[in-house]
């Protein structure tokens, strides 16, 4: 962000970035519902329900799956948001080299050492993916891999945890919810026993 250029000013050109770069791209639900609703849901649960108005975040938040989904470089993000946004956004981006079960286990894994920023942006991609499946679910998903994706979720959240206590609590009232995907399990007995 220039010195000249006002926060909202900053954000509303990460929204236009990202519109032009997913403007082909569709979710998986029934609806095949465009793809840049996704990272906005994100910047809405940061700020509206989160009260995080840093612009670093909610940058990041707009643009974070563009290097991962879209032929964006992390060269070009920094030449149009400066290097404070494209750290975040390369720390929530998975390596789409490689297989989707290392990709998850190393979710888990880094989590925990992410900046604060990066663990905001996670926080609110489980929230907002966790309510996609709740609501407007992939339409080839079936009760099991809906369950395991809450149960993936839960254990990349437990590595943000206390990051953003109104976040989690959002997040852990959705992971309750996990019952009306079919069938309940116990998560919390599986990953907050202390």
């Amino acid at each position: 962000m220039s010195s000249e250029e006002s926060p909202l000013g900053f954000l509303v050109r990460a929204i236009a970035f990202a519109a032009e770069k997913h403007r082909h791209q569709r979710r998986k639900d029934a609806a095949a519902s465009p793809y840049i609703n996704h990272p906005i849901a994100l910047a809405n649960v940061l700020a509206n329900e989160g009260g995080v108005f840093d612009p670093v975040v909610l940058c990041a938040a707009i643009l974070h799956d563009t290097i991962e989904d879209t032929q964006t470089t992390a060269e070009e993000l920094e030449g149009m948001f400066g290097s404070e946004v494209t750290a975040v956004v390369l720390e929530v981006t998975d390596d789409k080299n490689l297989d989707s079960h290392l990709r998850k286990r190393l979710q888990i894994e880094h989590a925990p050492h992410r900046s604060p920023q990066a663990k905001l942006v996670k926080l609110a991609d489980k929230i907002c993916n966790l309510r996609d499946l709740l609501s407007a679910p992939p339409k080839d998903w079936g009760a099991e891999r809906k369950l395991d994706y809450f149960d993936w979720a839960a254990q990349v959240v437990a590595g943000v945890r206390g990051t953003h206590a109104g976040l989690e609590a959002i997040f852990d009232g959705l992971l309750a919810r996990e019952g009306e995907l079919g069938q309940a399990r116990d998560w919390a007995a599986r990953y907050y026993e202390h």
